[in-house]
C-alpha cells in the first residue's frame, strides 16, 4: 500500500512538473502575435484590461506582462532625452526632397531609440517618454502659416508629406520582412487639423468639401498606412463634422479601418477623450465618453484617463467587455511585435549598443541633413558665397548665438550644438568676426540684468539651494553661489549642479536685490516643472508645464530698499527640468550703437527670425504677433526689421539668414538684404551647416516646401479649413516665393521633356524622360519636380505635385532622367462618385524648378 502511495505522489509530482513547465500560447514566441495576444487577453480581468489601455499601462505580474509607456516623442531625434542626436525640424527635411536621406536620418532615430531602452531596461527604469512607441510622423498638411506646429510636418503638399511620412515610418520600425518591430510609428493628428491651437479642444470643423477631404487632409494618411505599415494612428483633437475625431465612426471605422483596411492600433492625443465632456460636450461623462471612443476605434487613451470609468460603462451596457478585447488585442498585438514580451536574445534590436547615441556617423548623418534643408531665396549680385580673406565680417542678431533655437520642438538635447555664430567663426581666423546680439526676437527692449546689484551671506549674486526630492526637505544636497541670469536645463544629462538629480529634486533661489536708483524693473521667469517667484514674501509670478513658457512681472523698486527675491523650483513627472530667470531694467533698442559698432565690416550676417519659444504646440503665451504657439501675423517681428533697415541706411551689404519653422512674410527684407537664407530649426550641426552655405564649402540646394506669403491679406481666415485660396495648389495671387522654389550657386537647364505616351487608357502609367544639365561653374544637385493639373475641372487644384527627384551634377554634365509616372499620378476627386480615381480627359504634365510657372514648362496628356 505504501509503494502504491508512493508511486501516485511520485506520478502527480511528475504531472505537475510538466505542467509548470509548459509553455503557454502567449508565452510561445513561434506563434503569430495576433494568436499570442488573443490567449493573453482570455486570461485578464475587466481591470487588468483596461490598465493595458492606457499609455501609462502598469504591470501585471501574475501573467508576465512588463510596465509600458505607449507615449513616447522621435519627431527627430528621440525626444525629451539627453544627450541624443537632435536632426533638423521636419519642416526642414522636408526642403531636401530627399526621402531617401530621411530614411536613413529615422533608421538612426530607431538605433538610438532602442540603444536607449535598452540601457534603461538593465537599470529596471521605464518611463514616460523611454519606451518603443514613438507617436511620430506629424503628417498633418501645414495649410497655413500662422499655424505654430506646422514645423513638426513635412508642408503643405499632399504628395511631398506622403513620400516623407512613408520613409519616417519605414526608419523607425526596421525591414517589413523583420520578426520583430524596431518601434511602432504613429500617423498623426488623424485628420484635418492643423490649428488654431487655442480651439482645438472645442473646434467643430464642418466646412471641409469632399474634394479637400480626400485630395488634401487624408491622402498622407492612406499612403502611410497602405504603403508603409504605420501601426499606430492618432486621432486627433477637434470634432470633424460634429463628432470629436477620437470618437469619430466615420473616420476611425468607415474610413480608417473599413475602406483602407488598417488593422493596428488607434492612440488618442493626449486628453482627447476628456475633452468629449469638457470640451465639446458631445458626452455627459467620462463613461459615455470611454464608450464612445472605444467602439469607434480608439484603443489607447493618452492622459486624463476617462478610460478608468470603462468597468462602469460595462456595467451600464454602454459597451461590452467584448468590444474592450477587440482593443486590447489589437494593443498586446503591437507589444508582441516589438518583442518586449519576449527574452532579449531572441529579439536582434536588443543588441543595439549605447555607443551608437552621438556616434560621429549620427553626427555626420544630422550635418548631412542641415545642409540638404538650406534653402537660398535670394542672392543679389551673387554677394554669396562669402570669402573667407573678408577683413571683417560682422555676426549680429538675436538667433545667431542661439543653440536651444536650433533643436526645434519635441526635441531631445544633443551632447554638442554648434550654434551659427560659432560656426561662422570656425570659418574664419580670430579677429575676422564681429558680434553684437542687436536686438531680441520679439521685443523692442533689452534687459540689462541686475544681479550685480544683489548680494546674499556677504556675497554677490543669487544662492541656489538643492535637495533631491521635490518637497524641499533636509538632507541639502549643495549649495550654489550664482552671478548670471539663471539658464538650467537637464536635458542632455546634465544636472542643476553637483551632485543633483536628473528627476525628483527641487531648488531655491535666494537673494537680497538693493537697487541703486528708483527705477521700473521687469523679472522674467520660465520653465517646464513648477516655478514660482517671491517678491518680499509674496507670490507674484508662477510658470511651469511640460513647456517652457516665458513670464514676467513689472515692479517699481526704489533706491536703498531692500527686495528679498526668492524663486522655488520643482522638477515634475518625467519632464525634463528647466528653468530660466533674470530680471532688470528694460532699455530701448536703438541702433546707432550697433552701426558704429560694425562700421569697418565687409558684410554683416544678420541671423534672426523667430524660435520655438514662440511657435509650437498651445504655448500660454501672448506677445506682438504671438497668441497661445500661434502667429497672428507673419512678418518678420519689427523690432528685426527695423534693425536690418538701420544697417541697410548705414550702406551694409546684409546677408539675412531666416531660422524659423514656418514661412515668413518679408517683402521689406528682399529689399534691404542682398541675400536671403532660409535655414529653419536646423538641429545640432545647424550652425556648420548654415556656415557650410555661406562660404561655399556646400552648395545649397534646399527647396521650399511651403508657399512664403506677401501678406496676411494673402491668406484666408486661420478658422477656415476649405482649400480655397490656400498653399500654391489653390492660390491664384503670386507670392513671395513659391512652393518649391531654392537657388543654387550654379545654374541648370531642364530641357525639353518627351512622354512614352501622350494617349492613355485610366489605368495605365507613362515615363516621362528628362535632359537635365548643369551649366554653371560649381557642381551642384537640381531638384526636378513634377506637377499635373487636370483641364477643364474648375475645382480641381491650380498644380498638385506628383513627383520629383533630386539630381547631383558635376560643373558642365548632363543627364537624362527617367521618372515612371503611375496610373495613380492622375487621380482627382470625381465628385459624381465621391472618390479619388483617373477618369477621361485633358491633363497637362509641368515639370522644371519651381510651381511657379515661370520655371515650368508643359506636355499634354489625354486619358481615353
Amino acid at each position: 500500500m505504501n509503494l502504491k502511495k508512493h508511486l501516485l505522489t511520485s506520478v502527480l509530482m511528475v504531472c505537475a512538473l510538466y505542467v509548470s513547465a509548459q509553455i503557454l500560447p502567449y508565452q510561445n514566441a513561434n506563434l503569430p502575435s495576433a494568436a499570442r495576444a488573443k490567449d493573453l487577453v482570455s486570461r485578464l480581468t475587466l481591470k487588468e484590461k483596461v490598465t493595458l489601455m492606457k499609455d501609462v499601462s502598469e504591470p501585471i505580474p501574475r501573467l508576465g506582462i512588463k510596465k509600458f509607456n505607449w507615449w513616447s516623442e522621435a519627431l527627430h531625434g528621440y525626444a525629451n532625452q539627453g544627450p541624443v542626436s537632435v536632426f533638423p525640424e521636419p519642416v526642414g527635411m522636408a526642403a531636401s526632397f530627399d526621402d531617401q536621406l530621411v530614411f536613413h536620418v529615422f533608421d538612426a532615430v530607431s538605433d538610438e531609440a532602442r540603444a536607449k531602452n535598452n540601457e534603461y531596461k538593465k537599470q529596471g527604469e521605464s518611463q514616460r517618454f523611454h519606451d518603443l512607441s514613438v507617436w511620430t510622423p506629424n503628417v498633418n498638411i501645414f495649410r497655413d502659416p500662422r499655424w505654430g506646429r506646422g514645423q513638426e510636418t513635412y508642408g503643405e503638399d499632399p504628395y511631398l508629406t506622403s513620400c516623407m511620412g512613408i520613409q519616417v515610418v519605414r526608419g523607425l520600425q526596421g525591414p517589413a520582412n523583420a520578426k520583430y518591430r524596431k518601434l511602432l510609428a504613429c500617423a498623426k493628428h488623424f485628420a484635418v487639423h492643423s490649428g488654431p491651437e487655442s480651439t482645438r479642444h472645442q473646434a467643430n470643423i464642418t466646412d471641409v468639401e469632399p474634394r479637400d477631404l480626400w485630395e488634401t487632409y487624408l491622402p498622407a494618411f492612406k499612403a502611410l498606412v497602405q504603403q508603409s505599415d504605420v501601426r499606430e494612428v492618432m486621432c486627433a483633437y477637434q470634432r470633424l463634422d460634429d463628432e470629436p475625431c477620437c470618437g469619430n465612426s466615420r473616420l476611425l471605422g468607415q474610413i480608417l479601418r473599413n475602406d483602407w483596411g488598417f488593422k493596428y492600433l488607434v492612440v488618442s492625443d493626449c486628453g482627447a477623450i476628456t475633452d468629449f465632456y469638457n470640451g465639446h460636450h458631445s458626452s455627459s461623462d467620462a463613461s459615455h465618453a470611454s464608450a464612445k471612443a472605444v467602439l469607434s476605434g480608439t484603443d489607447v487613451e493618452c492622459v486624463g484617463y476617462a478610460f478608468d470609468k470603462i468597468p462602469d460603462a460595462v456595467a451600464h451596457g454602454l459597451i461590452k467587455e467584448k468590444d474592450i478585447n477587440t482593443s486590447v488585442i489589437r494593443l498586446m498585438t503591437q507589444r508582441f511585435e516589438l518583442g518586449e514580451m519576449d527574452k532579449d536574445e531572441l529579439v536582434p534590436w536588443t543588441k543595439i549598443p549605447i555607443s551608437v547615441v552621438n556616434s560621429q556617423a549620427h553626427h555626420k548623418l544630422a550635418l548631412q541633413m542641415g545642409r540638404e534643408t538650406m534653402t537660398l531665396l535670394q542672392n543679389k549680385n551673387d554677394i554669396l558665397p562669402l570669402s573667407k580673406t573678408l577683413q571683417k565680417i560682422a555676426v549680429v542678431g538675436p538667433n545667431a548665438d542661439n543653440t536651444q533655437m536650433l533643436w526645434g520642438n519635441y526635441n531631445g538635447t544633443p551632447l554638442n550644438t554648434i550654434n551659427i555664430l560659432d560656426g561662422i567663426k570656425g570659418k574664419l581666423n580670430a579677429g575676422q568676426v564681429i558680434y553684437d546680439q542687436a536686438c531680441d526676437l520679439t521685443e523692442d527692449k533689452i534687459t540689462l540684468n541686475a544681479f550685480n546689484q544683489c548680494t546674499i551671506d556677504g556675497k554677490q549674486g543669487i544662492r541656489a539651494t538643492y535637495w533631491n526630492n521635490r518637497n524641499f526637505e533636509a538632507p541639502v544636497v549643495i549649495t550654489d553661489q550664482i552671478t548670471s541670469p539663471i539658464a538650467f536645463t537637464t536635458l542632455g544629462a546634465h544636472q542643476f549642479a553637483q551632485g543633483v538629480n536628473i528627476e525628483d529634486f527641487s531648488a531655491r533661489y535666494e537673494t537680497i536685490y538693493k537697487p541703486t536708483v528708483s527705477d521700473d524693473i521687469v523679472f522674467k521667469l520660465e520653465g517646464t516643472g513648477s516655478a514660482e517667484l517671491f517678491i518680499d514674501g509674496k507670490s507674484v509670478l508662477r510658470t511651469g508645464s511640460w513647456r517652457s513658457i516665458p513670464r514676467r512681472y513689472q515692479l517699481h523698486v526704489n533706491a536703498d530698499t531692500e527686495y528679498k527675491i526668492e524663486v522655488r523650483y520643482k522638477q515634475l513627472n518625467n519632464w525634463a527640468a528647466s528653468l530660466g530667470f533674470t530680471f532688470g531694467k528694460e532699455v530701448p533698442a536703438t541702433f546707432d550703437k550697433l552701426v558704429d559698432k560694425v562700421k569697418d565690416a565687409d558684410v554683416v550676417v544678420f541671423v534672426g527670425g523667430i524660435s520655438p519659444r514662440l511657435e509650437g504646440e498651445e504655448m500660454p503665451i501672448s506677445l506682438p504677433g504671438f497668441k497661445g504657439g500661434d502667429r497672428t501675423d507673419i512678418e518678420l517681428p519689427a523690432v528685426q526689421r527695423n534693425c536690418i533697415s538701420a544697417l541697410k541706411k548705414a550702406g551694409k551689404k546684409v546677408v539675412f539668414v531666416n531660422c524659423s519653422g514656418s514661412a515668413i512674410a518679408m517683402v521689406p527684407e528682399t529689399e534691404n538684404c542682398d541675400a536671403i537664407l532660409q535655414a529653419w530649426y536646423s538641429g545640432e550641426a545647424g550652425g556648420q551647416a548654415v556656415a557650410d552655405v555661406l562660404f561655399g564649402d556646400y552648395n545649397p540646394a534646399g527647396h521650399l516646401p511651403v508657399t512664403f506669403y506677401k501678406n496676411m491679406q494673402q491668406l484666408p481666415d486661420f478658422n477656415e479649413y476649405s482649400m480655397k485660396g490656400r498653399t500654391y495648389r489653390y492660390m491664384t495671387s503670386e507670392p513671395l516665393f513659391p512652393f518649391g522654389f531654392g537657388l543654387t550657386y550654379t545654374t541648370f537647364n531642364v530641357g525639353t521633356a518627351t512622354a512614352s505616351k501622350t494617349r492613355i487608357v485610366n489605368t495605365e502609367g507613362i515615363q516621362l524622360t528628362v535632359p537635365v544639365a548643369n551649366t554653371g561653374k560649381r557642381d551642384g544637385t537640381e531638384v526636378l519636380q513634377v506637377y499635373v493639373r487636370k483641364l477643364n475641372d474648375p475645382d480641381s487644384p491650380v498644380k498638385t505635385l506628383r513627383a520629383f527627384k533630386r539630381i547631383p551634377l558635376s560643373s558642365g554634365a548632363k543627364q537624362v532622367v527617367k521618372l515612371d509616372l503611375p496610373a495613380k499620378t492622375f487621380e482627382f476627386f470625381d465628385p459624381t462618385d465621391a472618390v479619388v480615381k483617373v477618369t477621361p480627359g485633358e491633363y497637362e504634365l509641368l515639370y522644371g524648378e519651381s510651381s511657379d510657372n515661370k520655371d515650368l514648362k508643359t506636355i499634354k496628356i489625354k486619358i481615353i
